[in-house]
């Protein structure tokens, strides 16, 4: 039990030690820090499905888990906390950094400096903002995570890098000074910053002070807003997505979740229903706000024209439905958002770092490729056809002319992450919409007998709506890149950059087989969401391990 206590720490600590020794080694031995970075990303993956198999021993202490850097007391100190939502976003993350890492080893770790410094303390960044328990630590991980991606959106230069990453820089600026504003309005009015503790005070805010509170949240609300990706406030996320290289794009996929996930995180605890006249404080703007940027992202992706774009645009679909979920407090229709999360940001991982091997192909190779013996096999144009086939006028195959491999790989993998996108059967996409349509029209669960309310029609149209909008604009990439005839070579490809696209996908079709226990983690993750007072207690139950001397001090003065 105490080893498991140590070990949430180590999510961040592993890392931070990695990029120490990254940054030791110097901007030589690029091969070495790759291996490190790709040991150290596997092991911090290791420790995060531990420690999900840890929260998922319901009935016990174990199920949350309470860690105190510093040794001090509750709320006064830093706390690191894992439960079922901050451990299935640590396995989430760590997927995504593996996967990603893996594509960026195939040549896009050498296009720049420092790559593996700066991926190393990104996925710090990420895995402590998923930790943390306190409104200041997680303002410092926002920063740690920001820092690390300003390099690597601008990793691989170029024009167009540099001019998003310049725009990209200055909103999220901006988004970290609100957030240090309405904390300290927070603080203020409450005289604590400790997650937990907030949910304890905020009921008990004086009526003349709760203007002051609310004022503080809501701009907070700001800040997690613009990194979640809601409109108005997401000019910036699909030129900066666009434009990123690859693997950093993908990875980037689970960026704006961590503006979800705060958003989920302090709505449930800090204005559930326990929160007094500051109970749901601020749920239509989310509801509302959430179908709004679903409306404007649907639009935009029909007239969307290149893969990176029509990636970036879903994610936006995507943070749309998540946030509009969250707004109704429901814990069927949060327990099937959380699912749908974590099918869609595979997926969209997937799509990111197809969409540079599709779109290689057009460019014919500009960018040269090493070591011919990593390439998969050339196109087999020179094969001839078996005797009675029909040749036309230009002598080539009719009938049973040959896919090159490469060729075919693409094709099933952009028709497996548009199939998983739209939300269509038989993959987890369409489980995921199909179980929020479900959590829309049965609100709380069988029996439950209350009416639908307009704004979950509305949802539930525009779940549809958004589908089919997704679906004519991958259908029109699709037949233009791969039905289209055009005399061009098939695009060279390494199996190191294949290889993680073939996990992603594999993992979301292994969800749909596995769709049940899923499922079940995320609804319980939801109900424990519903019940606060078991975080609450969790965290402020802790106490500090006391020191020697206080032992040997508390043995004296015993009979």
């Amino acid at each position: 039990m105490m080893a498991m206590t140590h070990l949430i720490a180590a999510p961040i600590l592993l890392p931070l030690l990695t990029a120490a020794i990254m940054l030791m080694l110097g901007e030589k031995h690029r091969p070495l820090k790759a291996r490190i970075n790709l040991f150290s990303s596997l092991v911090g993956l290791f420790i995060s499905v531990m420690l999900l198999q840890w929260t998922q021993t319901t009935g016990v202490p174990g199920s949350i888990g309470v860690y105190l850097p510093g040794n001090w007391q509750v709320p006064f100190g830093i706390v690191l906390v894992v439960d079922r939502l901050s451990a299935l976003m640590l396995v989430l993350t760590g997927i995504i950094g593996v996967t990603a890492l893996l594509f960026a080893m195939a040549r896009w770790d050498g296009a720049g400096s420092s790559f593996h410094a700066l991926f190393q303390i990104q996925l710090m960044g990420l895995y402590g903002a998923f930790l943390t328990a306190d409104l200041f630590n997680l303002f410092v991980f926002f920063e740690v995570l920001l820092a690390a991606s300003y390099g690597l959106l601008l990793h691989g230069s170029g024009r167009a890098r540099v001019s998003s990453g310049l725009h990209y820089i200055s909103i999220n600026l901006l988004a970290s000074s609100l957030f240090l504003i309405g904390a300290a309005l927070i603080y203020g009015v409450t005289g604590t910053l400790n997650m937990a503790d907030l949910a304890l005070k905020i009921p008990l805010v004086p009526e003349a002070d709760r203007g002051l509170l609310h004022a503080g949240a809501a701009i907070l609300a700001v800040a997690f807003l613009a990194k979640a990706g809601m409109w108005p406030l997401n000019f910036w996320l699909v030129p900066a997505y666009s434009s990123a290289s690859a693997p950093v794009a993908a990875m980037f996929a689970i960026m704006t979740k961590v503006g979800v996930y705060t958003l989920l995180r302090l709505w449930t605890l800090l204005f559930s229903g326990q929160a007094g006249a500051s109970a749901y404080f601020g749920g239509d703007w989310l509801i509302y706000g959430g179908m709004a940027t679903m409306v404007c992202a649907g639009v935009a992706i029909i007239a969307a024209q290149r893969l990176e774009r029509m990636a970036s645009l879903s994610i936006l679909v995507s943070a749309g439905i998540l946030l509009s979920a969250i707004g109704f407090a429901q814990p069927n229709l949060i327990g099937a958002a959380l699912f749908y999360l974590v099918s869609s940001t595979l997926a969209l991982s997937a799509l990111f770092m197809l969409a540079e091997l599709i779109e290689r192909s057009r460019s014919a190779n500009e960018v040269p490729l090493e070591d011919e013996s990593e390439l998969l096999p050339r196109p087999q144009e020179s094969l001839q056809p078996p005797k009675g086939i029909n040749l036309d006028d230009e002598q080539k195959a009719v009938v049973g002319q040959v896919i090159p491999w490469t060729m075919a790989f693409l094709g099933l993998s952009f028709i497996a992450c548009a199939l998983l996108i739209i939300g269509m059967p038989p993959l987890s996409g369409f489980i995921g919409k199909l179980s929020l349509i479900g959590a829309l029209l049965n609100p709380w669960g069988l029996g439950g007998g209350e009416p639908i309310s307009t704004p979950a029609w509305a949802l539930l149209v525009l779940l549809i709506v958004t589908g089919l909008a997704s679906l004519m604009a991958f259908s029109r990439l699709g037949i233009q890149r791969f039905w289209t005839p055009e005399e061009r070579p098939s695009p060279l490809l390494r199996k190191l950059e294949c290889t993680p696209i073939f996990l992603l996908l594999g993992l979301s079709i292994l969800l749909t087989f596995k769709a049940e226990p899923l499922l079940r983690y995320t609804q319980a993750a939801a109900d424990a969401l519903n019940n606060p007072q078991q975080y609450v207690m969790a965290v402020l139950g802790t106490r500090a391990v006391p020191s020697p001397e206080a032992k040997a001090a508390l043995l004296e003065v015993q009979p």
